[in-house]
């Protein structure tokens, strides 16, 4: 059925290929000679150069080597080292120049206005300065701006609208929340934003008409404190009842931490903020005072951008101590709190504090105290305490301002609406001396740095005064006076680095830079047992 058959092959050849091939072309290209050049340069002339430093004299590092036998020398430093080794011992333990200043400026005889620094802005809106700081550095001041108007023209200025309220100057007859105000028609309360301002006073490219950094505030700003050991971290209280920490050093959102407006914090406005080291936590907490009689310690949560409350005070009519209610009762005094206008820290006892309150009040207060508060402020996270301890011969009107003595632990000063300055000591109920600094308002009170005796007050007639207690004249050893229209000096601040450096704010809006004589800055050296003198007098 199948039989093997062979047959022819057959081959087709391809026409694709041949295609293909027939479309290849050649082509070919050249370009043109290239030229080289060779060139050489050679430099005209030449110079060798060299030195030799002097014989080096190894009669010192031989004397090292080998010291000279000194008849006695062994002997002699054997028999002193004891004696030298505890005088030593004995200076290192000494606090005689803990607080000694060396002064690196030239001296100066004249006292000179160095800087007017002001805002464009904050003039232009009419606001005052209210207060001042220096930072740790020394370099930078930091200044508050806000603005206040007067009570309707139907309410009369008597002494319960003092407790309501803290009064200016009198020539104008205006009253001022804080440390400054400004008269409007509608007599209602100023609602315009306020701002913070800083400017470096070493820096070359200063402009006096600019701030260098500005810090807009939804409300006037009434207290301001600069950090103690970091230079960009500025506390401030304001007229809303916030307390806020700001960190200078950032580029966005200048606002460390805040209060807030919780129901546990200030519902008035806060007069007083001041830095206050937490001994338990080594850390630094911000103490703040409002005239709702509210005093409060703040620790700093910056992780949470907030201050918390680590403890409460209240200063309430019926805990004052016996003869500073009966007082309060007779100057008028009808609500149960008692309104804090200035507050100061001693610098000796981190549990001591004073206040002064807008029925003239003085009060020794402690941090320590365990006496609960009788107030229906319930809703607080912490027991809420009363703080007052011991009262002083009282002001004749609010108290602006108290500073302690940073020479002696009992001393301190305060100044008031009834133009006195009252030199106290913490053992005494009446004043050890008391001072007619003005026919006006006292606005703020502080003592020098430097010098233990000299303590400056601000007015409201403009001029600042520095009293000088180891003189025979109660007349101020010196008075600066801005030209121009007078002022009221608002606030002044002394530069605890540079003690020469005096800053003034104004309530039209700027801030003087003074530069004090050598007089008013270098101490001799009977101050101190002149001030322990003070100290030691039995008040009449």
């Amino acid at each position: 059925m199948f039989t093997d058959e062979s047959v022819d092959s057959v081959s087709l050849q391809s026409v694709w290929r041949k295609s293909e091939q027939a479309t290849l072309e050649s082509r070919g290209c050249q370009t043109t000679a290239l030229h080289r050049t060779e060139a050489e340069v050679q430099t005209v002339f030449t110079s060798v150069g060299f030195s030799q430093t002097e014989p080096q004299d190894d009669s010192a590092q031989q004397l090292l080597l080998h010291p000279p036998h000194a008849p006695g020398l062994r002997d002699f430093l054997r028999r002193v080292e004891d004696t030298v080794i505890r005088e030593l011992v004995k200076n290192a333990r000494s606090h005689a120049f803990d607080r000694f200043q060396p002064s690196w400026e030239d001296p100066s005889q004249e006292t000179s206005l160095v800087h007017c620094l002001r805002h464009r802005s904050a003039q232009e809106n009419e606001l005052h300065v209210t207060s001042v700081s220096w930072s740790c550095t020394g370099s930078v001041v930091a200044c508050a701006y806000g603005r206040y108007v007067t009570p309707p023209p139907s309410l009369s200025l008597s002494p319960s609208w003092f407790h309501m309220r803290k009064p200016l100057f009198k020539d104008t007859e205006c009253v001022c929340m804080c440390v400054c105000t400004r008269r409007i028609d509608d007599g209602d309360w100023s609602t315009k934003r306020a701002c913070v301002c800083t400017w470096n006073v070493d820096l070359r490219s200063l402009r006096s008409d600019q701030a260098d950094l500005v810090i807009n505030v939804p409300t006037a700003v009434t207290a301001l404190c600069c950090h103690p050991t970091q230079p960009a971290w500025i506390a401030g209280g304001l007229y809303s009842g916030e307390v806020l920490v700001w960190d200078t050093s950032r580029t966005q959102d200048l606002v460390l931490a805040q209060t807030g407006l919780s129901a546990e914090g200030h519902r008035e406005p806060v007069y007083q903020v001041a830095w206050l080291c937490l001994q338990k936590k080594g850390e630094l907490g911000v103490l703040s005072a409002d005239s709702g009689g509210r005093v409060l310690l703040w620790t700093l949560d910056s992780d949470r951008g907030s201050l918390v409350l680590h403890a409460a005070y209240a200063l309430l009519q019926q805990q004052l101590p016996h003869s500073s209610s009966s007082r309060y009762k007779a100057r008028g005094g009808s609500s149960s709190t008692v309104g804090v206008t200035s507050l100061a820290l001693s610098p000796w006892d981190p549990d001591t504090f004073l206040v002064g309150s807008e029925g003239g009040l003085l009060l020794r207060c402690s941090l320590a105290s365990r006496v609960p508060a009788v107030t229906a402020w319930q809703d607080c996270s912490v027991p809420v305490r009363g703080p007052a301890v011991f009262s002083f011969k009282p002001h004749g009107g609010p108290v602006h301002s108290i500073h302690c003595s940073p020479f002696h632990r009992n001393l301190f000063v305060s100044g008031g609406t009834d133009g006195m300055a009252h030199l106290h000591s913490l053992l005494q109920a009446h004043p050890l001396l008391s001072l007619r600094v003005s026919e006006s308002y006292v606005f703020q009170v502080q003592w020098s740095p430097s010098r233990p005796l000299l303590f400056a007050a601000a007015t409201g007639q403009g001029e600042v005064h520095l009293f000088d207690l180891g003189r025979r004249s109660l007349r101020p050893a010196a008075t600066l006076e801005q030209s121009g229209p007078a002022q009221a000096a608002t606030c002044l601040s002394f530069n605890r680095r540079r003690p020469e450096l005096l800053a003034v704010g104004r309530t039209d809006g700027t801030v003087s830079i003074w530069q004090l004589s050598t007089e008013l800055t270098e101490r001799s050296g009977q101050e101190t047992s002149v001030l322990e003198h003070l100290n030691l007098q039995v008040a009449e």
